[in-house]
């Protein structure tokens, strides 16, 4: 069942909650070093504001752990978000009580309230009941727009849901489309590439992707505990060997299943990961001991870029190498140009994986980049997100 969005309702007039993801970096002058959340959010905003609603937002910034702090105060975003819109973003120096509730009240058509971090009050994180009906007593509507907190079950996202009409903003609609629609109807054929450092982060991800991948390509530093076990050399590799019987019934699964598992064909390696004087090729799969894989080799390269072109969908999670290193970058780079050269559809995790394609200049030939690390993820293993839940079914 599809949720509704703030398109389907009228919000002239209206007080509209809108929960949104402003955790953004700030450096030690308190100046915001990465707006790329704030900027995700202006379609939202604008839409709000041009069709005469009075806006309220409201964001948490880092892990204050219900204590007030000066450091992680949003004061920067609404200066920030003042001079982006051109219009005066009012700061609250809280987000619940007398000073909110007169400053709500006086709002006009096309206001704008910035309330202060949510996470100021230990209530947020535990759902509280009472919070979560005090910030819904601000609003008449309430838009949830940040993705990256809709698998925590928090005041702000599901609380303040049972009081209020509650409805997408333009950012999560696009997530929820392009999530259901590579879980329920994929393009096929539907490839998805799984790459970063812990193959038990991705276990739950990989189960639910069975019956509904054709290939799943598997890089990153997860790929050598998928290796040893099966009896592959990895040389002096990261390796989880706590994992080796699920990795093994992930295999068995898969071939009944008759999805193709593809592994690396060679590989870059360093014998010393902090130095890296000395980085070679591997000419075979194994890894001679005493090197360390630290990106796929050319082999591989060839063989994902060659699946990737084939591909109808292509869901992409975890970066195949150690991307922050440009000598180690190369694997990540290649897929990540193959995907935007591609007529698939494209997805790509959040976290590493969109900071990667950002890296690389790639984004816009992306068909979605999700704005969630733990959330996309969660949505890929077929949980059900709270946050998304709790919003009014269409």
């Amino acid at each position: 069942m599809s949720k509704k969005s703030i398109k389907d309702i009228d919000i002239k007039g209206k007080h509209l909650l809108l929960r949104l993801d402003f955790n953004v970096p700030l450096d030690k002058d308190l100046n915001i070093t990465d707006d790329n959340r704030i900027q995700k959010a202006l379609d939202t905003i604008n839409y709000v504001i041009e069709s005469g609603g009075k806006l309220i937002l409201m964001s948490h910034l880092g892990r204050p752990k219900g204590q007030v702090s000066l450091e992680l105060s949003l004061r920067p975003v609404a200066k920030y978000l003042s001079n982006l819109l051109g219009r005066e973003v009012k700061m609250m120096s809280d987000c619940i009580g007398d000073e909110v509730s007169k400053a709500v009240a006086k709002m006009a058509e096309g206001d704008v309230i910035l309330l202060e971090n949510l996470r100021f009050h230990k209530e947020e994180t535990k759902n509280d009941l009472e919070f979560a009906k005090k910030l819904a007593s601000l609003g008449d509507v309430f838009v949830n727009d940040a993705f990256g907190t809709c698998h925590r079950a928090h005041a702000s996202t599901e609380g303040i849901t049972h009081h209020l009409e509650s409805v997408s903003g333009f950012l999560v609609q696009k997530e929820i489309e392009y999530f259901q629609g590579v879980l329920e109807n994929p393009k096929k054929p539907f490839i998805f590439i799984l790459g970063g450092a812990k193959v038990s982060d991705k276990i739950p991800v990989i189960e639910n992707m069975m019956d509904k991948a054709d290939s799943i390509l598997i890089g990153g530093a997860m790929a050598y505990t998928f290796m040893k076990a099966k009896g592959i050399g990895i040389g002096s590799s990261r390796v989880e060997a706590e994992m080796f019987d699920t990795v093994t019934k992930i295999f068995a699964k898969a071939s009944s299943s008759g999805v193709e598992i593809l592994l690396p064909l060679d590989h870059v390696v360093t014998d010393d990961f902090e130095i890296a004087l000395n980085v070679k090729i591997t000419e075979a799969l194994a890894i001679e001991e005493g090197w360390i894989g630290v990106d796929i080799g050319p082999k591989t390269i060839d063989l994902f870029c060659g699946k990737i072109g084939d591909a109808g969908t292509i869901v992409w999670n975890g970066p195949v190498g150690v991307f922050e290193e440009e000598k180690f970058a190369t694997g990540s780079k290649a897929l990540a140009e193959a995907i935007a050269a591609s007529e698939a559809i494209s997805v790509i995790g959040g976290g590493d994986t969109a900071a990667a394609v950002v890296k690389f200049s790639l984004a816009d030939k992306m068909s979605h980049i999700s704005t969630g690390g733990g959330a996309s993820l969660e949505y890929l293993e077929g949980k059900v997100l709270p946050g998304i839940a709790a919003l009014g079914d269409k």
